[in-house]
């Protein structure tokens, strides 16, 4: 096999992390860093750059576009968007730009025993990624992530959060340190002031191509890890041509994989590293048994309920859903310290699961989608077979937590969304709810509802957790090495121990600057 390239550092993935890591590894003008990229560059693609074009990449070329497996309690039509381009899913998603809760990041500390990862180790390093266009005590003003909040201009949207504050759910500022269990608002936005996505391409990339150390591959598609005879980690096999001829790539320090929550336990399983059973079941020879690979898959289902709008909905927007709203229902089981209900309003028709079920649409629609900010329920990442070119099996297992809690969260949301729209503010803008409906009433009504017809944030994470040394279910160590073998790390969604209250976007571009910081200090 042709080794094609030789680099100090190999890093799997130009996502919303592996961007950052390469990135940050780059600095050091010593060392050399290969960053590896299925899809193509975004460079020169006006749809993926702007901001307000990216649901049309939904289901597009530039999408894996994962088909889930049966559910037993879920909706088996919906599809995990992963993005296959430069940036990855912060190439692809809205930009929904969201500090992690640190109720959230102590938990992955004390709880998971991921230590160096509670809020007064990381959240130096939200201020470090980021060029805020607020100020405050944590704010970082020269980072490459710029972010901003969404101007008011939606009068829909300014009425929902007029409404809110009427149905008790008050105005609140984001980012600011302190956690929102009630509260609402427009968004921040990682999104330049041209209408440009602050993605971890544009952030992070497009300033240094031409950084002499640092070699961005696009197009190379990742099919195995290569390990010397001391497990260590030392090159990674790829395809980049039609034929499919496979070329080596050599690490001669670390390979890092940033492939995302699918991708990253697929690529270890194809290299030996995961369930033993399962890998032999499929004929990959087994380097190390590590059970926790493909597991605890983690996600926000979400629910939709939508309107006719009596007035004219907005024609132009940042990106179409521009407003979080949270609450804390105190439900058992909810999570201290964390709300447990979130919501994004969007100002365009999502009639992407409902529409097959035969609810009747609209073009001039706006709508509420409840998710779970805690889910319960856990799901795996499986290879199909041992051929890399295959689609892994995704099963997240929606709704199949013992206590029904995640259901019981997303039924109550249904409810909280009607007695927000119910609101005076809303008087002048909501029309007839066009699903569920008013005739779905009762919960066993409108849990049939969401089962049918619920969707995804496209928030998958968890599949490759870090935790404790001694936890034989966590795959990594703290410091993101995987366990069992040398010069391999992981650094993308896959690795938090619980997936975040919030969007997780701007917490993952998080975690390939810790990544970077963990491998320069050695």
């Amino acid at each position: 096999m042709e080794t094609t390239h030789t680099f100090d550092y190999v890093v799997v993935g130009a996502g919303s992390a592996g961007a950052a890591v390469a990135a940050r590894l780059s600095e050091d003008p010593s060392v050399s860093v290969g960053l590896l990229e299925a899809g193509p560059t975004d460079t020169d693609k006006d749809v993926i750059l702007q901001l307000n074009r990216w649901m049309e990449l939904l289901e597009s070329g530039y999408d894996w576009d994962y088909p889930i497996e049966e559910q037993e309690h879920g909706n088996s039509f919906m599809r995990h968007a992963r993005a296959k381009v430069l940036g990855g899913c912060s190439s692809h998603n809205s930009c929904i730009a969201f500090w992690a809760p640190q109720e959230d990041l102590d938990a992955w500390e004390a709880r998971y025993g991921a230590s160096g990862w509670g809020s007064k180790e990381t959240f130096e390093l939200f201020t470090k990624l980021e060029t805020n266009e607020d100020d405050g005590p944590l704010h970082g003003h020269d980072g490459p992530v710029h972010l901003m909040n969404v101007p008011p201009r939606d009068p829909c949207g300014v009425a929902i959060l007029d409404a809110c504050e009427q149905a008790g759910i008050p105005r609140a500022a984001f980012n600011t340190g302190e956690t929102v269990t009630r509260g609402a608002n427009f968004f921040q936005i990682n999104r330049r002031a041209d209408g440009t996505r602050s993605s971890s391409s544009v952030s992070y990339l497009h300033p240094i191509l031409d950084r002499e150390n640092l070699t961005v591959l696009p197009d190379t598609w990742a099919r195995e890890i290569e390990f010397d005879e001391d497990n260590n980690a030392v090159a990674v096999h790829v395809v980049n041509n039609a034929f499919g001829t496979t070329h080596r790539i050599e690490a001669s320090r670390e390979v890092i994989v940033s492939a995302g929550a699918i991708d990253s336990p697929k690529l270890l399983m194809l290299s030996g590293i995961g369930p033993a059973e399962h890998l032999k079941s499929v004929g990959v020879d087994v380097r190390v048994d590590s059970p926790g690979v493909g597991e605890h898959l983690q996600d926000h289902p979400e629910g939709v309920i939508q309107w006719e709008a009596k007035q004219p909905m907005v024609d132009e927007s940042t990106q179409w859903w521009e407003i979080g709203i949270f609450d804390s229902l105190g439900v058992a089981g909810s999570d201290e310290g964390v709300p447990d209900l979130m919501m994004h309003y969007g100002s365009v028709p999502f009639d992407m699961h409902t529409l097959r079920q035969g609810y009747p649409t609209s073009d001039n629609a706006f709508c509420l989608t409840p998710n779970v900010t805690h889910a319960k329920s856990r799901g795996t990442v499986r290879l199909r077979s041992r051929d890399y070119r295959d689609k892994p099996k995704v099963d997240p297992r929606y709704f199949t937590d013992p206590d029904g809690y995640d259901m019981t969260i997303m039924v109550e949301g249904i409810k909280r969304a009607r007695e927000i729209v119910s609101q005076p503010a809303m008087q002048d803008w909501a029309g007839r709810e066009l699903y569920p409906g008013a005739d779905v009433q009762t919960d066993e009504q409108i849990e049939d509802y969401i089962v049918r017809t619920h969707n995804t944030v496209y928030h998958p994470a968890g599949t490759v957790r870090m935790g404790a040394a001694d936890d034989a279910r966590s795959p990594l160590t703290p410091d993101l090495r995987v366990k069992g073998v040398e010069r391999l790390r992981v650094a993308d969604a896959s690795v938090m121990p619980q997936l975040t209250a919030v969007n997780p976007n701007i917490t993952t571009m998080m975690i390939g600057e810790k990544c970077a910081q963990l491998i320069k200090e050695g």
